[in-house]
């Protein structure tokens, strides 16, 4: 869903899922238009001006005449067109296609925050646009049944956009049609009709254990999921009479034991057949084979028309794959192609995987499946253990943020340092605080991990089905502006409260949103807070047993009617089951704590999990980065949907740059090492384009890049740039870090 709205001279455009583009044009006139765009998008405007602004991209113009292809350099000269039929891609977070008749010329302005559309005179332009994500297409109705689960599976695929090596892109890749639970199998013709059938079967024994794991890569590789027993003919096929696909010609197999029931992947009209190993290590062949196809993919569209300068490009040459015939490939020659790739030969250049979550084998499960695959999260059964002794503790210490020498001659901060907490002052109340057995998880691979199952591990965003469907409710709300509230409930917190707040103003003056604060708040005041329509709330006080902590007593999430509040943080000791019930109840995810915290811990926590929030980080990233700052971050927690952003960042995906002084520094020239890590759980499949000087290379997200550069060279790339810096034992904001390397 696109919408957009006109302000001046210049145009808003928003989707449902909170993203934003804005375009900027001297005496801009917008109307309406039924005019077609050859890209894939959602809706068109006609825009007349003589030049047009965008947000930093990276930039391709194609000429429909010549069918050439153009690219403005990161770091060069702008790129003159010289009169023709003009199709330009700017890569924004809502995705956008400029169409144009004439001359032009695209160049990045100085600063690299913007793109700049100039025509010799004013000039009707085209231009269409796509958002990244979308709502679920129909519902698919699944009885208690592996088959039927199997047959619903196939279906999902049906929101992918192409069958090529670009479905990679984030953009291209539609929210799969939601399932419910029911008693018979119930399929509409639409989406039927919309399910490829590329000759890709994956045939997966007939329990949820296996069926969940490999839905993933049968998502991704738009596949035929059949269990064994259906596929060698024990059974039919669910909702058809008898029979296989297959056919006549297919091999029943052994009756019984374990090679009919071990599960494969099929190409049909090639005569291939994988063996998968049985679980559980069929979780392994399962991830091994979607990060090679979906990195593979990632190469291989470089040679279609919207591929980059890819710094992983040149692994394709090495593994002599042609890249161009690779594209024009069918799905199944494609992935025949990949599957005599050896994993050995590529698994030091994959990117980390983005995401996993941890879903019980279960029926009841079922419903969140296209939630999962809608993020590509890898699927793992959950497997816990006790935690030994003092390992808590020594988790904790072990992401604490550690300072050295490298930045005592600039600046005189203090380093963190463990505190006693008999002199540290407690986040605490008179009241009994909310104790919280936790467990440690079997995690594999992945940079984030989600919970859909029994127990509270550490290191993971601890879910439930309701949060999902939580956020489906709030993309159909329609707002102008980000609502939120900052609730103070004890006024000894108050430096806490007053960090945080001054961070949404500030951050206020440059997006849509609105900031309210209130203090000392009773039960039905507070409750009307999380019944309201806010985008999220940040509470600041205390949590007992029986609730948030108020003057007139306490307020429990189960007794409000319904909590509209999309997102919360509820910095108070050992408010977990209280965010857990505020996710029952209504919202999509939020920030708690395990246990008691101390108060100047909060205040570290809080104030930087704002800052990065409203810069575009998901719950879950946001937290991550934000607890590292303190010895026993492991005392905060998310729970909900930790992939939810409750805003757009101005760079998205949001960055993350670690700094470090070389100790090969000579004299008074000081040189650093700079690693940019820049992902998402939202956008798997994207890029970035590091702006050192030199750089001219696009790095695929979940790979980082590195560079060397000197204290001059720090100071520029920072003030350039809207990220959080990891630098000499603590995290800082672009923004405030430069000045200290500006000599």
């Amino acid at each position: 869903m696109i919408e957009w709205a006109v302000d001046g001279d210049s145009l808003h455009v928003t989707d449902a899922d909170n993203a934003e583009l804005t375009v900027d044009g001297a005496d801009l006139v917008v109307d309406d238009t039924g005019v077609d765009i050859p890209r894939p998008v959602d809706e068109t405007v006609a825009l007349t001006t003589d030049e047009l602004r965008f947000p930093h991209a990276v930039v391709y113009a194609f000429s429909l005449g010549l069918e050439e292809q153009y690219e403005l350099d990161p770091c060069g000269d702008p790129l003159s067109l010289s009169p023709g039929e003009y199709v330009v891609d700017i890569d924004t977070d809502i995705k956008a296609y400029l169409r144009f008749s004439g001359a032009a010329t695209i160049e990045r302005t100085d600063d690299y925050e913007s793109i700049v559309v100039s025509f010799p005179n004013r000039t009707r332009t085209i231009l269409g646009v796509r958002c990244r994500h979308e709502f679920p297409a129909g519902t698919i109705t699944v009885p208690d049944d592996p088959a039927a689960v199997a047959e619903a599976i196939t279906h999902l695929a049906a929101s992918h956009k192409t069958a090529g090596p670009d479905r990679s892109y984030p953009t291209l890749r539609g929210h799969p049609s939601l399932l419910e639970r029911g008693d018979e199998l119930e399929i509409s013709d639409c989406i039927r009709s919309d399910t490829p059938d590329h000759g890709i079967e994956l045939l997966v024994p007939p329990d949820y254990e296996s069926l969940f794991v490999t839905a993933p890569l049968a998502y991704y590789l738009q596949a035929t999921v059949r269990t064994t027993d259906e596929a060698f003919g024990d059974r039919p096929r669910p909702g058809s009479g008898s029979g296989s696909r297959l056919g006549s010609g297919a091999d029943p197999g052994p009756r019984s034991g374990s090679k009919r029931d071990r599960p494969r992947l099929r190409l049909v009209d090639r005569a291939i057949e994988e063996p998968l190993s049985p679980m559980p290590d069929l979780e392994r062949d399962v991830e091994r084979l979607l990060r090679k196809t979906f990195f593979l993919d990632c190469l291989v569209r470089n040679a279609g028309p919207h591929g980059t300068t890819l710094a992983e490009y040149s692994l394709l040459e090495a593994l002599e794959l042609d890249a161009d015939a690779l594209y024009e490939a069918s799905p199944q020659d494609r992935l025949a192609t990949y599957l005599d790739v050896p994993y050995a030969a590529i698994k030091h250049r994959l990117p980390d995987w983005h995401l996993s979550t941890y879903v019980a084998p279960d029926y009841d499960a079922l419903e969140t499946l296209p939630f999962l695959l809608d993020r590509v999260s890898m699927i793992y059964t959950p497997r816990t253990s006790e935690l030994a002794g003092r390992e808590l503790v020594e988790r904790s210490l072990e992401d604490f943020y550690r300072g050295g020498a490298s930045g005592s001659r600039r600046h005189d901060r203090p380093q963190a340092n463990a505190r006693d907490e008999n002199t540290a002052t407690r986040r605490a109340s008179t009241g009994r605080v909310a104790s919280v057995d936790i467990v440690k998880p079997e995690l594999r691979n992945g940079r984030t991990h989600g919970w859909l199952a029994d127990g509270v591990p550490i290191d993971v965003f601890k879910s439930t089905p309701a949060a999902y469907q939580n956020r489906l409710d709030y993309l159909e709300r329609a707002s102008d502006s980000t609502s939120i509230c900052v609730v103070l409930n004890d006024p000894d917190m108050a430096g806490e409260h007053d960090d945080v707040a001054e961070i949404y103003r500030q951050r206020a003056e440059e997006r849509s949103i609105d900031v309210t604060v209130a203090e000392s708040l009773g039960t039905d005041a507070l409750a009307r807070v999380f019944e309201d329509a806010h985008d999220f709330v940040h509470y600041i006080g205390h949590c007992e047993t029986d609730g948030l902590r108020c003057p007139d007593g306490t307020l429990s999430a189960s007794n409000l009617d319904r909590c509209n509040t999309q997102t919360f943080f509820l910095n108070a000791c050992g408010s977990f089951y209280e965010g857990m019930g505020l996710v029952e109840n209504g919202a999509v995810a939020g920030a708690v704590t395990f246990t008691k915290v101390l108060n100047d811990h909060a205040i570290k926590v809080g104030s930087t999990f704002a800052k990065l929030l409203v810069h575009g980080f998901s719950i879950e990233r946001a937290m991550g980065l934000a607890r590292r700052r303190i010895m026993m971050g492991k005392d905060y927690a998310v729970v909900g949907d930790g992939t939810h952003s409750l805003t757009q960042g101005d760079h998205r995906p949001p960055t993350t740059a670690t700094l470090e002084e070389l100790d090969d520094s000579a004299g008074d020239e000081r040189r650093f090492l700079l690693t940019v890590d820049c992902y998402s759980t939202r956008v798997t499949g994207h890029y970035y384009f590091p702006h050192t000087e030199d750089n001219e290379y696009a790095y695929l997200c979940g790979n980082d890049s590195n560079f060397t550069l000197t204290e001059s060279e720090v100071a520029t790339i920072l003030k350039e740039t809207e990220a959080s810096v990891i630098y000499d034992g603590d995290i800082y904001w672009s923004d405030d870090l430069w000045p200290q390397f500006d000599r």
